[in-house]
């Protein structure tokens, strides 16, 4: 059975269950569920790689409700679930419930160490805490419940490389089922714009990748892809970029998926993953340490802020409407050098009042040089909001804003679920990055071109054919004059048909 199959049968089976109510839990019931396999499969590996490895699985302490210590000698998924005979019914429905979430939930990380063994140890158990602080057990039926496990038990293999190549497709299935469940304002970025932006903005070994929105991770995934690719020769070198790889996600399940998918791209230890709010914290308490080299992701847009977030940021920039929030973030966060990518709403370019002063923030303190702007339909069918890619790199003024218009590509008049970008689309904007030129989709605005517009960004393409369309009254003459000429040939061709048929009779 195919892995998209697998899904849609687990599904199935979730559907017939009376606790589980509507797509969004049906998600967050699987994607819980899957963790933990996709955990247990890695520990095998990690078992054979090191001698010292300790499952944060086994001898689990917390305290519950009552206030009484607990103890569980292993929760690992090999022991309680891999077996299709194991546990069933109203038994396994008490352990997941009592035992197995109570105990994820309340898990004792421990202190600090100075030994390395009792320190990873700590952080893995502090990482599995974050992901199951707002993960829910919803099932009611045990009996179900053992249907779905013996589903991912039987064909979600880890460490199988042909299916967990084919893992990412998955991801993305669940991705578009979680965003038909989500809100307004969360869009997840084709994979085709989060590889053409990693690759542009071109992050390396060393240097601290940051995607302070980062959703489910793809973006990240996408950097840990790129700097592998390029960089990573040493095992010092992956445990180098391991440690590079940071990323903030608001909401829980989204923030589940990003662990789970850092985990699936060989990230071991995901705590640079953290479930937390960015715009929660004052601009002002950020330091250089705080500082990253790389910013690369697409914030929330369309959506507003709760009471109080716009009080952590500067009076000129105060506003409840994330995207502009994170774009003064972003600005912040970023070292002298840094380099950024980010997916911004149309409203970005050409809004007014605070947008124009954090426009003006952003070209005067950072070289805007490059916007793509996208296509309508990127993010179909979740939304129709035209976007733009904005680079940027923080340090010196913007001189001029290189913009280039994306076009579908031949025979498109839009995308699709069955039709979505490709990476292979931006292989001209990768040809003319290089050496500049105006053509018809590529043109340059002065910075003084742009102050004098009052920083609107939103600048239509001046290289586009002209249209050919005339004007209507134009037109519309020369359509009476052509009807009536063509009334005339008529007339004069039943005259002669009258003519031809009387000298006949």
């Amino acid at each position: 059975m195919s892995l998209s199959t697998t899904i849609k049968s687990i599904q199935d089976i979730m559907r017939k269950d009376v606790g589980v109510d509507g797509d969004a839990q049906r998600i967050g019931q699987l994607v819980w569920i899957l963790f933990l396999k996709i955990w247990d499969d890695r520990e095998q590996e990690l078992e054979f790689l090191e001698d010292d490895y300790v499952s944060p699985l086994v001898d689990v302490s917390w305290t519950d409700a009552r206030g009484n210590p607990r103890k569980a000698d292993d929760l690992r998924w090999s022991t309680w679930a891999a077996d299709a005979e194991g546990m069933t019914g109203d038994e396994l429905l008490e352990f997941a419930n009592d035992k197995l979430f109570a105990a994820l939930k309340g898990i004792d990380v421990g202190p600090r160490s100075s030994d390395p063994v009792a320190e990873s140890l700590r952080k893995r158990r502090a990482l599995i805490k974050s992901v199951f602080e707002d993960a829910y057990q919803y099932m009611k039926s045990g009996h179900l419940l053992r249907q779905v496990l013996n589903k991912v038990q039987a064909n979600v293999d880890f460490n199988d490389g042909k299916k967990r190549h084919l893992f990412g497709d998955i991801y993305e299935q669940i991705l578009k089922d979680l965003q038909g469940a989500g809100n307004a304002g969360e869009y997840y970025t084709p994979r085709a714009v989060t590889r053409f932006a990693v690759d542009r903005v071109n992050p390396r070994l060393g240097e601290k990748i940051l995607d302070p929105a980062c959703g489910t991770g793809g973006f990240l995934s996408c950097a840990i892809e790129h700097v592998r690719a390029n960089d990573v020769k040493t095992p010092d070198d992956e445990a180098q970029l391991q440690a590079s790889i940071h990323g903030v996600e608001k909401k829980p399940l989204p923030h589940l998926l990003a662990v789970t998918n850092m985990i699936v791209h060989g990230i071991d230890v995901p705590t640079g993953v953290r479930h937390d709010n960015t715009l929660s914290r004052p601009l002002r308490d950020i330091s250089f340490r705080d500082r990253v080299d790389v910013v690369i992701t697409n914030p929330p847009f369309g959506g507003m802020e709760e009471d109080g977030i716009e009080s952590n940021f500067p009076s000129e920039f105060r506003t409840r409407e994330t995207a502009d929030l994170f774009l003064v973030l972003i600005i912040e966060m970023l070292k002298p050098g840094g380099r950024a990518a980010v997916v911004l709403p149309d409203g970005t370019l050409f809004g007014e009042g605070v947008k124009t002063r954090i426009k003006e923030k952003l070209l005067t303190e950072c070289d805007l040089h490059t916007i793509v702007r996208l296509p309508k339909g990127v993010f179909a069918p979740y939304t129709s909001i035209n976007t733009n890619v904005l680079f940027f790199e923080k340090g010196r003024p913007t001189e001029a804003v290189w913009y280039y218009e994306h076009p579908y590509p031949e025979g498109y008049k839009s995308y699709s679920k069955t039709k979505p970008m490709r990476i292979e689309e931006f292989e001209p904007e990768k040809a003319w990055w290089g050496a500049r030129e105006e053509n018809e989709h590529a043109w340059r605005v002065p910075i003084v071109d742009i102050r004098a517009r009052g920083f609107n960004l939103d600048i239509k393409n001046p290289n586009t054919p002209e249209d050919t369309h005339e004007d209507p009254d134009v037109l519309l003459a020369r359509y009476e004059r052509e009807r009536a000429a063509a009334a005339e040939i008529r007339a004069q061709l039943h005259q002669a048909l009258a003519d031809a048929l009387e000298g006949r009779a």
